[in-house]
């Protein structure tokens, strides 16, 4: 199976989830620029985590305009498979393939440092590898992970299911205090309703393998491996 893995001026995070697709996944994997429509036949399209065009009105608000962004919405709309990640979360925010907005933090302050989210639906492309209610560490770094929507919007996601991940205690508990960013009941990570767009603030291809010490964010990978050859 294709991944595809966008490249925005600002990107830092794409070679990281490339190199997972590559040698972790061991599929076949490209680069796609920001400045092209053409997403080259690719099976699932990763929008990395970084700072999009610098971050400089907003995050992600200068990416949803990019050609490429196009081409990703029309994909989506046809059922493809899109993750966001960090930056990627917000850029999907932006561009109007997930609801709600990623703010600053809670406290103004950048914050990096491994993070426990626990599975809230299992039946998605993005965690069909993992049990519901399972807590994966995996690590976070960002400035505005602060996920935030109106009460129709989240009574809407509770409702559908469709928050996907969210912040807690080791223990599986949601608490305050395991929240790391400020972000509205706790949320690490939600899906569009067709469940084919997923974003998340926590960095999977950071905790992909041994190496990095941790391996449960392989498992988003993975889903999207199992979903794809289940097509």
């Amino acid at each position: 199976m294709k991944f595809g893995v966008i490249i925005f001026p600002g990107s830092n995070c794409d070679h990281d989830a490339y190199w997972t697709i590559e040698h972790v996944a061991k599929q076949p994997v490209t680069f796609l620029w920001h400045e092209s429509r053409d997403l080259e036949n690719c099976d699932a399209v990763i929008v990395p985590g970084g700072f999009a065009y610098g971050d400089y009105l907003r995050t992600g608000a200068i990416a949803k305009f990019s050609p490429v962004m196009q081409s990703v919405k029309k994909f989506a709309d046809s059922g493809g498979l899109v993750l966001g990640i960090c930056n990627g979360f917000q850029i999907l925010c932006e561009s109007g393939l997930l609801p709600g907005a990623l703010i600053s933090n809670i406290g103004l302050k950048y914050v990096c440092k491994p993070v426990h989210v626990r599975v809230e639906n299992a039946d998605t492309p993005f965690t069909n590898a993992c049990r519901q209610g399972e807590v994966l560490t995996i690590p976070i770094g960002h400035m505005s992970g602060n996920y935030f929507c109106d009460d129709e919007t989240l009574a809407s996601l509770r409702r559908e299911n469709r928050i996907v991940l969210r912040y807690v205690t080791p223990e599986g508990q949601v608490t305050p205090q395991a929240n790391p960013n400020g972000s509205l009941d706790n949320i690490a990570g939600i899906c569009s309703p067709g469940r084919n767009v997923h974003g998340m603030m926590p960095h999977p291809e950071r905790s992909a393998e041994p190496e990095l010490g941790c391996t449960e964010g392989f498992k988003i990978f993975q889903s999207m491996l199992g979903a794809l050859v289940a097509k």
